[in-house]
């Protein structure tokens, strides 16, 4: 294993490792001649990424399943959640930090060991019945905290183990949309043959696995901030570098909007129309659907690449008002179900092309940082907008609401195309 953190200065105007014939070198601790998606580097992140993504898809639903086999009521299994994300979404931005001040690598491998126990001690409580609600709490503070440190070097790994960093970032989509379909189903299985507790052992075993492909990662030098700040002042220099990028914060503002109006309370306002309509197996078909579109999403974006990426991401976004539009409108649930193929689709190019973005656009030592911030100022939104559904649709009636997000989704595409720095953002090219 090699890694050192490379000394760098804060203020770095170019990307990552650019250099006068404008093309990223090649990346550390690469050997000459890999591929350039598939080097022995990125083979281990994607077995490590793999792993974790699918520990991640299995634990709300085998927690929450897993109290009301036992007796527990549905403001149980909602605490459960609220304890999961709420530690998530509120340390996400240290994260960032301490992955640029003590390299995402070791930060990632700390957050998977971390997992592994709280895992293992989940399995023991769930094999053993659960006697206090407070220690499953606990534990899944633990998981939730150990996410946040690991998420910032999530993205920022990437253009370190693949030259091809776009084509990289569309198997990994591919790998999130699969393990987000079958991680679920796995542990509706498992929990249904009363083996909650055998969902946490495999959760267990994936999380070891990762920390053993990032351990035996090859990356050389790491991009670090200057040694001798504070971390507060690491914080406020992300904070000040996130501000410079007007590209970044245009989008994030927008999502911000988005996640609010849109997404966030599309999950819940459908559920609420399909399910008694159609049933749950017809809900589940057509979230299926929106699986596999992003898997036709991530595909794509493997040999798709637009000069003007963003741009590209935007009008592939535009597919998104046709599902709840399509609800609204009480099409049939095989059309509700192709529109979410389309809507995947768009929203797997979307996130390839914001990923690429980011990870090549931002300087090394920077990336972690601004990535939490990304994921705070986007996803942390998500819980807002599906907090307000229920009391919105009280106020306003499910139509309102669902077509709000129509409108507000097609806004979002239009507005990232309108704002200037998000549309004309060109590709870095790949290292050659």
């Amino acid at each position: 294993m090699e890694e050192h953190p490379a000394e760098h200065a804060t203020a770095v105007a170019s990307p990552p490792g650019r250099d006068g014939s404008d093309r990223l070198p090649q990346s550390p601790g690469e050997p000459p001649g890999e591929p350039a998606i598939w080097s022995r580097n990125f083979r281990y992140y994607f077995v490590a990424r793999s792993a974790g993504l699918l520990s991640w898809a299995m634990l709300p639903v085998a927690v929450a399943a897993g109290l009301l086999i036992e007796g527990y009521g549905l403001d149980a299994a909602g605490y459960s959640m609220a304890f999961l994300v709420a530690p998530f979404a509120g340390l996400v931005l240290f994260g960032g930090v301490l992955a640029d001040r003590f390299t995402a690598r070791r930060m990632m491998i700390v957050a998977d060991l971390a997992n592994l126990t709280a895992h293992i001690l989940l399995a023991l409580l769930f094999l053993h019945g659960i006697d206090h609600l407070w220690q499953l709490y606990a534990l899944l503070v633990v998981a939730g905290t150990a996410n946040a440190l690991f998420q910032p070097g999530a993205s920022s790994t990437v253009p370190l183990v693949s030259r091809d960093v776009q084509g990289a970032n569309g198997v990994l989509r591919t790998s999130e949309a699969i393990t987000g379909l079958g991680g679920p189903a796995l542990a509706g299985v498992l929990v249904g043959f009363g083996s909650t507790g055998w969902v946490m052992v495999i959760s267990a075993v994936a999380y070891g696995t990762s920390a053993v492909c990032l351990y035996v990662l090859r990356l050389g030098a790491v991009p670090a901030p200057p040694p001798g700040e504070s971390l507060w002042r690491n914080l406020a220099v992300g904070w000040r570098e996130f501000r410079a990028r007007g590209w970044l914060w245009g989008v994030i503002v927008i999502w911000m909007f988005y996640a609010v109006l849109s997404w966030g309370p599309q999950l819940s306002v459908a559920a609420g129309v399909i399910v008694p309509e159609h049933g749950a197996r017809s809900f589940g078909l057509i979230n299926a659907a929106l699986g596999a579109g992003t898997v036709l999403g991530g595909l794509l974006a493997i040999r798709y690449k637009p000069e003007r990426p963003l741009a590209a991401g935007a009008v592939a976004m535009l597919a998104y008002p046709l599902y709840p539009l399509g609800i609204v409108l009480g099409l049939p649930v095989w059309v509700l179900a192709a529109a979410q193929v389309v809507v995947g689709a768009g929203i797997g190019v979307w996130g390839v092309m914001w990923a690429t973005s980011v990870q090549t656009q931002v300087p090394g030592e920077m990336l972690n940082r601004i990535h939490a911030y990304e994921v705070a100022g986007s996803v942390g939104m998500y819980p807002i907008g599906s907090a307000l559904a229920g009391p919105a649709v009280g106020a306003f009636g499910t139509d309102q609401v669902l077509l709000t997000g129509v409108v507000v989704s097609f806004l979002t595409a239009t507005a990232l195309l309108a704002a200037r720095p998000i549309r004309t953002l060109r590709r870095v090219p790949d290292r050659r």
